[in-house]
């Protein structure tokens, strides 16, 4: 059965219930057992210990575990220091990483507990004929319930009887006003927030009071299936994520295949006496494979999102998962909810027409006045006056300052709205109470579409005043007269027709509009005058036309974006005319087409797909819509990041590639589902963390530049220094092959210049053109074809000048030299170290010179002073001496070395410019 289009008789019949009596208490029961009780289920939790287990299964983390252990047999075999520093570093990386990871997760899980805090606790029931408050998960379909304004309604229901009921749906639907209640069948293909005649679970009564027989409980009402929708939603995985474990498995390869091939080069080229001389072949080998790892790349990631959260938070956007800090810069498409995020989620009055011409208000502005023809703008001014005046005193809502300055509206937000317009016009409620104190109200009827109240006039005695506003077109046919200036004209049939002409007018601009009118009445008479009389023989006032606005500062940010090569799309519950004008406004789109859920109902994933291509605004959707939207982008390539703020926006959040919560209008539900929080709901603070994401990435980027280049030298260093030691007098005195590094200098280098310079790479300053360029594809790596030839490039630089040091410091070979081997492997190590520090300013772009803003990080500079320091320690301090095989050096070897290392700079800096000319680019840009 859908509740919505039958009859209520038919409703009644097909639930088994009685309007008056309810249901007995022992049907209850007996239903109670057979759809069990109105609370959403929840799924087997997961122990703790697999939650925690399943944090280092990732490629990366099982290499980084294999390293570890074999750098603590490397030290027992060795058993050269007083602790396996390398293997203790890398187990305290891969531990810290799964804490947060199991942290994170354990955050993320809590979005349906969240659902399930939402449900009334309690319920008004009529049950034999009795009305009792029951617990609301004892409620089965066929109950009759009793809504009062101001509860939260417990079951999805079809209504009985309505008087003046509003309810606030937003949070389901997106819809951003109350919506009006009847009792009327409604077509079947109806949205969810066209079900005029329904209610449902979650959502609150805003205004009036209602009876509803409950159709569905538990997991069948639509709050259920969006839980069902939120726990079956796979969880994503970022591109960050993905690119960190493509990474992993190459380099999990390349180990294996560098261990093979370097134990095979040693045996084939030296004097391998033994099994002792094998097993040190053996052991050195996997040294090196194991120094191949950039074993601090997982902790440098997690240093440099988390300092993306902090600077994200600085900009109001609250990070719940670290991924999400990079994914949100690679975001191509941004779907955005309207209400609240690209407009203020505040009804505001926009104009006033009256018989004069047209007021434009802009909040707390001046009013901008528009005479028509050769109107006088004082009387302008004095309709406009009459015109505010009604609209607050038929009106119950209130206005309240909070102690930081923002105000709040209590009750209906349109009301809320002509109340603050009246306030920003200079009329304060305590001077228009003392001049006019309320004796009656007739209130809002769905029938009669209008509100009237009744008041004492201070200045004549024995004189009542009614004010009434509501349905233009209804409570013009209650106008015998209008106000023009200080003075009332009777309603011709032309001025009617312009004033309907008028009121389409607005409704074309979006506008929900309202009209205004008054009456004098006798106090004498008014207590025998049926309200009825009192609505007629009004005296019209005018036109008020309000809505949600923009946001001032939404439109640049779309434009920002839209630079950015991010396409904006708005996906909203609202009325498809409102969503259209207000995205053509911000420039989501140029033409005014809005999609609705009921159209893309009955199309086919083809031509769903086609219109998600082509069309930026959908409107009156439901949450299986927007998930279906989410989807169909991401099926054609997309980045999306997903925003929203009620429980029908979380299963498309945690869908998305990044899911986006407003902070200060968001449910639990929606904020435990996204990634990332707003504090202010503004659009524009997405965009400038987009713009945050960005260069996050880019500094991601530039330390696996670094880190990938720097290791790749080592390895080239020592693979052709024993291929080719004969030809540089790499031999110890016996003609047998002598390594160009010791396994604990290779270790040393990478602990030295893979952990401070690299974390200094991840906070370099973003370039000024990041919100000028196209995002990156879904499928480029973060390492591109053109960054593993930079790689490599300084990988055999570093290479060629570290064995030329070897060369020049050893008898033999083609520079002859007279050190002793000590002496040689320790120029090695140091050529090596500076080399990589010299590296760190290339490893900042593939495209701009190195000495493009050189100074602008002034961590990069300390941490390389503090590289050369711990170098210089076991240069000179005699038990790091000892414990890494090194000797002392002059000054003027410091020089060489320096002079040598200095190289890599220049080689890439020429590779740059080459580049760049050949690009027709400055190598500066």
């Amino acid at each position: 059965m859908e509740p919505h289009r039958e009859t209520l008789e038919d409703v009644l019949a097909a639930l088994g219930s009685d309007s008056r009596c309810g249901l007995s208490d022992a049907e209850a029961a007996s239903r109670l057992t057979r759809f069990g009780p109105n609370q959403l289920e929840s799924t087997k939790p997961i122990p703790a210990w697999r939650k925690f287990l399943a944090q280092f299964t990732d490629v990366l983390v099982v290499l980084l575990i294999i390293a570890g252990v074999i750098s603590a047999v490397l030290w027992v075999v060795e058993g050269e220091s007083a602790l396996p520093y390398e293997a203790i570093a890398i187990f305290v990386i891969v531990l810290l990483n799964g804490i947060m990871g199991y942290v994170q997760q354990a955050r993320a899980e809590r979005a349906v507990h969240a659902l399930r805090n939402m449900s009334a606790p309690q319920a008004t029931v009529i049950r034999d004929g009795v009305q009792k408050r029951i617990p609301s998960s004892l409620l089965v379909p066929g109950d009759i319930i009793l809504l009062e304004e101001g509860d939260t309604i417990p079951a999805d229901a079809r209504l009985i009887v309505s008087t003046s009921l509003k309810t606030m749906e937003a949070a389901l639907t997106g819809e951003s006003l109350p919506v009006t209640k009847h009792t009327a069948p409604v077509p079947r293909d109806a949205t969810l927030g066209d079900r005029h005649n329904m209610v449902f679970s979650g959502t609150a009564v805003s205004y009036g009071r209602g009876k509803a027989v409950v159709s569905a409980t538990g997991m069948q009402t639509e709050m259920g299936r969006i839980a069902g929708m939120l726990e079956q939603a796979p969880a994503e995985r970022t591109p960050l994520q993905e690119e960190l474990d493509r990474v992993g498995r190459t380099l999990g390869k390349v180990v294996v295949a560098i261990a093979v091939i370097m134990i095979a080069t040693i045996v084939m080229v030296g004097n391998i006496d033994g099994a002792a001389s094998f097993f040190d072949v053996l052991i050195l080998g996997v040294a090196l494979a194991v120094a191949a790892v950039p074993e601090g790349l997982p902790a440098i990631v997690t240093a440099v999102l988390s300092i993306g959260v902090l600077r994200m938070a600085n900009r109001n956007a609250i990070v719940r998962h670290l991924a999400a800090v990079e994914t949100l810069g690679s975001a191509n498409v941004i779907a955005s909810d309207k209400t609240g995020t690209l407009t203020k989620n505040e009804m505001t009055v926009r104009k006033i027409v009256t018989a004069s011409g047209v007021i434009r208000m802009s909040g707390s502005d001046e009013p901008e006045i528009i005479p028509r023809g050769d109107a006088d703008p004082e009387r302008l001014r004095a309709e406009l006056s009459r015109a505010l005046i009604a609209a607050e005193r038929a009106n119950n809502a209130v206005l309240q300052k909070h102690h930081d300055g923002r105000w709040s509206v209590q009750g209906d937000p349109t009301e809320g709205a002509l109340a603050a317009a009246a306030w920003n016009s200079g009329f304060e409620r305590a001077e228009l109470d003392r001049r006019f104190r309320r004796v009656a109200e007739i209130p809002f009827s769905s029938e009669r579409k209008l509100m009237s109240t009744l008041h004492e006039v201070a200045t004549r005695d024995g004189q009542l005043r009614a004010f009434t506003k509501g349905a233009p077109d209804v409570l013009l046919t209650r106008c015998s007269h209008e106000l023009v200036g200080e003075e009332t004209r009777p309603l011709t049939k032309e001025r009617r027709a312009a004033i309907m002409a008028a009121n389409e007018a607005l409704a074309d601009e979006a506008l929900r509009t309202l009209g205004v009118a008054f009456r004098s009445v006798d106090a004498a008479e008014a207590d025998d005058c049926p309200p009825e009389e009192i609505e007629n023989n009004l005296v019209f006032l005018g036109l008020i036309g309000m809505m949600d606005p923009p946001r001032e500062e939404a439109k640049q940010a779309v434009a920002d974006a839209k630079a950015a090569g991010i396409r904006p799309i708005m996906i909203t519950g609202d009325h498809p005319r409102t969503a259209a004008v207000i995205a053509a406004e911000l420039g989501i789109t140029g033409n005014r087409r809005a999609v609705t859920g009921a159209e893309l109902e009955r199309m086919s994933d083809e031509t769903f797909d086609r219109t998600v291509r082509e069309v930026s605004v959908y409107a009156r959707v439901n949450p299986s819509h927007k998930l279906r939207i989410v989807q169909s982008l991401q099926r054609q390539g997309a980045i999306v990041a997903m925003t929203g703020d009620g429980i029908n926006d979380a299963p498309a959040l945690k869908a998305a590639d990044i899911g986006i919560a407003m902070g200060i209008t968001g449910t639990d539900v929606s904020k435990e589902a996204a990634d990332i929080v707003l504090a202010d709901d503004n659009f524009a603070t997405i965009v400038a963390a987009v713009e945050e994401g960005r260069a996050i990435f880019s500094n991601i980027r530039k330390f696996l530049r670094y880190l990938l280049s720097s290791n790749i030298g080592e390895v080239m260093t020592m693979f052709f220094g024993v291929l080719l030691a004969g030809f540089i007098g790499l031999t110890d005195a016996d003609g047998g092959l002598v390594l160009p590094l010791l396994a604990t200098q290779i270790l040393w280098i990478n602990l030295v210049t893979d952990g401070a310079p690299a974390l200094a790479l991840g906070v370099d300053p973003a370039h000024p053109g990041l919100m000028r360029r196209q995002p990156r594809p879904r499928g480029e790596g973060v390492i591109p074809p053109r960054m593993w030839v930079g790689i490599f490039i300084v990988g055999a630089t570093m290479a060629a000048g570290t064995l030329a040091v070897i060369d020049a410091a050893l008898p033999g070979g083609l520079i002859e030299g007279t050190g002793t081997v000590p002496y040689a492997q320790t120029m090695a190590f140091t050529t090596l170290t500076l080399f990589q520090l010299f590296n760190v300013f290339n490893a900042r772009s593939d495209e701009r010179s190195a000495f493009t803003g050189l100074f602008s990080n002034r961590w990069l500079w300390g941490a390389i002073v503090l590289s050369i320091l711990l170098h210089a320690a076991v240069i000179y301090l005699p038990v790091l001496q000892k414990a890494f095989s090194t000797v002392s050096l002059s000054l003027s070897d410091w020089l060489f070395c320096t002079v040598v290392a200095s190289s890599v700079l220049w080689v890439r800096e020429l590779t740059k410019l080459a580049f760049a000319t050949g690009n027709g680019k400055a190598i500066s840009a």
